[in-house]
Formats: structure tokens, sequence, C-alpha cells
């Protein structure tokens, strides 16, 4: 190892140390990177009601009883973890074990970040009630661990490596990030805009991971599209 370079466990605390003082160093695309994942967020929650509905199919009464299947939906992310970390060692590639890593690290900031967020909002899950703005009354609903989790293990997925898969990465990555948020949806786990705030969440953790693990610099934006009947959430980056 480089003597200049940290061992593993100084650098960890040195990422953590960063992840949380970073507010203090974001500029103006920081701030605003902010501002359009917050008005996304506001936009998603006023669906929060009609997707319920969707997926309760019809019915308005809390579903106390629902089986949120937290184990079941996070699976699939686990499993793109283990898979990348055990395909990187039975092939002893160094670079497999730092992606591997990399999505360690942006799943265990991005959930811890989400808990403690969580747990200040303080919002009732819809399978608790049927108002989507009870906020403040010691539940656990916004954002989504789940969704954070997941969208930081696939952006990483979807953003390593080099580009000669990088059409599969981004299907992979982004698929696991967008199923594993319909699945929190579909289990009556969470309202849309906890989703949206944990997959936003989980990929900007998963950019200042790659940033500080690969030193790239790439433009990422959350846009808000109209089309017909309502809105489309779009998540971008520049092709390399």
């Amino acid at each position: 190892m480089d003597p200049a370079t940290p061992a593993p466990s100084n650098r960890l605390m040195l990422d953590i140390e960063s992840y949380v003082t970073a507010p203090l160093r974001w500029d103006g695309k920081d701030w605003a990177y902010i501002g359009g994942a917050l008005a996304v967020v506001a936009a998603s929650h006023h669906y929060d009601s009609d997707v319920r509905t969707h997926f309760n199919k019809g019915s308005s009464a809390p579903l106390g009883s629902t089986n949120s299947k937290d184990l079941q939906d996070a699976l699939p992310a686990a499993a793109a973890f283990a898979g990348t970390w055990l395909y990187a060692n039975l092939i002893d590639d160094s670079d497999g074990r730092r992606e591997a890593w990399a999505m360690l690290e942006a799943a265990g900031l991005s959930s811890t970040t989400a808990f403690v967020l969580k747990f200040a909002a303080g919002r009732k899950r819809p399978d608790e009630t049927t108002d989507p703005n009870r906020w403040g009354a010691s539940g656990a609903s916004f954002p989504s661990v789940h969704a954070a989790a997941a969208a930081a293990i696939g952006t990483v997925l979807a953003e390593s490596g080099n580009d000669e898969y990088r059409w599969l990465r981004r299907v992979l990555g982004y698929g696991l990030a967008s199923a594993t948020g319909y699945e929190r949806l579909k289990h009556n786990a969470h309202w849309l805009s906890d989703t949206v705030a944990g997959a936003a969440l989980g990929a900007a953790t998963a950019h200042f991971v790659m940033n500080r693990r690969y030193h790239t610099n790439a433009d990422s934006a959350l846009m808000l599209l109209p089309v017909e009947g309502g809105v489309m959430l779009s998540y971008s980056i520049p092709l390399r």
C-alpha cells in the first residue's frame, strides 16, 4: 500500500466526516441540485393519495395488517452487492472489489441518513393512515430506506466500471432502484414521495462516494417533466 494512501478504516472515517460536513462546501450547482430534488419530492407528494389508492384497488381504509415485505424488497439490492463482491473475488479483480466497497459505503451512508430523517419527520406509513400529511406523528415512513439503499447500490452499478457494457449496467442499476421503489409502493409500505426522496438521497450519496473513490466530476440532474395526465421524474447524467 502507498504510504500516502490511508488505511481502509481511516479512509472510511474521512469519507464519513466529509459526507456529514458536505453542506458546508456546497456551491451553487449543489444547492441547485438540492432545490431540484426538493421540488420533485414536493411534486410527487401531490400524488401520494392517488398512488396509494391505485395500489390498494380503490380502498380508502388503512391497511394495518398489510405485510410490507421488508426483507423481500431488500433482497435485490443485497444480491447486487453480494454478486459484485463475490465475482470480483472470484476473478481477483481489484476494481470490482472497489466497486463493491463503494456500493456498501453508499448504501450505508444513505441508509443512516434516511433513518435520521425518517424519525425526525415522524410520518405515518400508508398502512397506518389514509392521510399523507400525518407528519410528526411518531411514524417512520419518510424517506424510504429501501429506496435509498437500492438507488445507492444501483447508481454505483450503473456508473462504475468501463463503458463497454455501460448500457447494460444502467439498465440493471437504475432498473434495480426503480423496481425497489415500485415494490415499496405496491406493498403499501411507503408513500410515493417517500420513495422519490429515498431515491434522490441514494443517488446523490452514490455520486459522493464515487467522486471520492474515482475522482469523477460528472454533472447529474433531477428534472420534473410535464407529460400528458401528470408529470415524469427524470434523472440524467452525461454519457462518458
